[in-house]
C-alpha cells in the first residue's frame, strides 16, 4: 500500500506568559483574576486530548535559562532524549521532564540545514517558562506530558532577531521536512509568544488590542501579507516584547494555506500581558 509518512495536523498559537505557570503551580488558577484566562484553554484541553498528537515541535524562545549573552542562536533545535524544566531563579516548575524524539529532531536539523536553513544542534537544554507553560495550558497538570517534544528555540531577545519572512519560511522548510519522515506520526507545530506586552521603560504594561486583532486576522487569512511586516512595527505598535509574534510565523508556515480555526481566545489583562490564543487545524490531514 502507500507509504506512511509523519504529518502536520494543525498548529497551535499561544502566549507564554510565566505568571500563568506561576498561578497554576501555586494552586490559584480559581482566583478571579485568573479565572478567564484558564477558561479560555477548556476547549483547547479537550481539543488536543480528542486529537492525541505524537509530537509537538515547540517554538518558543529561551528567557536566559539554556543561552546567553555569551551564546545567541538564532534558531536551535533540541536533539535530545529529555530536557529538564529549566531553574528560572526560584527552582524549576513542578512539571514533568519533556521527552524529546532524537530520531524526527535530528531529521528535521539535518533536511532544514540542507534547505539553507542555519540550525544550531543541542544535545543538553533545560525549558523554561516559554516552553513549559504552552504545555501546562494545553495538556493540564499530568504525572508525565502525554507527546513528545522537539523544542525549537528562536532568538527574539538579542538584536537582530530573525525577520517574520524567515520564520515563515522555517515553517515551510519544517513542513517539507515532517513530510519527508518515513513513520506515521501526527505531528502538531506550537508557535508561542506574545501578544502586546512591554516590560521595561515608560511603556511598561503598553496593551494594543486593536493590533493584536488584526495580528491574529492577518495570521489566519494572510500570513504571507503579515511575514512582511517589519520588526519595528511590533515594536513601536504593540511594545519591545511583541516580537515574539514572528514565532506564531513559524507556526503558520508549517500548516496550509487555507486553514480552519478550531478556537480562538483573546483576554487582558494577564500580568502586564494580553493573552492570545489560535488553534488552526489542516484539512485533510
Amino acid at each position: 500500500g502507500e507509504a506512511l509518512v509523519a504529518r502536520i495536523t494543525a498548529g497551535v498559537a499561544t502566549s507564554h506568559v510565566p505568571a500563568i505557570g506561576a498561578t497554576l503551580d501555586s494552586g490559584k488558577a480559581g482566583e478571579p483574576y485568573w479565572r478567564p484566562v484558564f477558561a479560555g484553554y477548556e476547549f483547547s484541553k479537550a481539543w488536543i486530548a480528542r486529537e492525541k498528537p505524537d509530537v509537538v515541535i515547540l517554538v518558543y524562545n529561551d528567557h536566559a535559562s539554556a543561552f546567553s549573552l555569551e551564546l545567541i542562536p538564532t534558531f536551535a533545535i533540541g536533539c535530545a532524549d529529555e530536557f529538564a524544566p529549566a531553574d528560572e531563579g526560584w527552582g524549576p516548575r513542578p512539571v514533568p521532564v519533556v521527552q524529546g524524539h532524537p530520531e524526527l529532531a535530528w531529521h528535521l536539523a539535518e533536511r532544514l540545514i540542507l534547505d539553507e536553513f542555519d540550525m544550531t544542534i543541542v544535545n543538553r537544554m533545560d525549558v523554561d517558562h516559554g516552553l513549559t507553560v504552552p504545555m501546562s495550558l494545553m495538556f493540564g497538570q499530568p504525572e508525565a506530558w502525554p507527546c513528545k517534544v522537539i523544542p525549537l528555540a528562536v532568538n527574539v531577545v538579542q538584536y537582530p532577531p530573525p525577520t517574520g519572512n524567515r520564520c515563515y519560511n522555517l515553517g515551510k522548510a519544517i513542513r517539507r521536512a515532517v513530510e519527508s519522515f518515513p513513520l506515521d506520526l501526527k505531528v502538531m507545530v506550537f508557535g508561542t509568544g506574545g501578544m502586546s506586552h512591554q516590560l521595561q521603560g515608560p511603556r511598561a504594561g503598553l496593551i494594543n488590542k486593536v493590533f493584536d486583532a488584526a495580528f491574529m486576522d492577518q495570521l489566519i487569512e494572510h500570513p504571507a501579507e503579515q511575514a512582511k511586516v517589519p520588526h519595528i512595527d511590533y515594536v513601536r505598535e504593540a511594545g519591545s516584547e511583541a516580537i515574539e509574534l514572528v514565532m506564531w510565523l513559524v507556526m503558520r508556515g508549517a500548516l496550509n494555506d487555507e486553514v480552519r480555526v478550531a478556537h480562538r481566545f483573546y483576554h487582558v489583562p494577564a500580568s502586564n500581558t494580553a493573552v492570545g490564543h489560535i488553534i488552526l487545524e489542516n484539512p485533510g490531514a
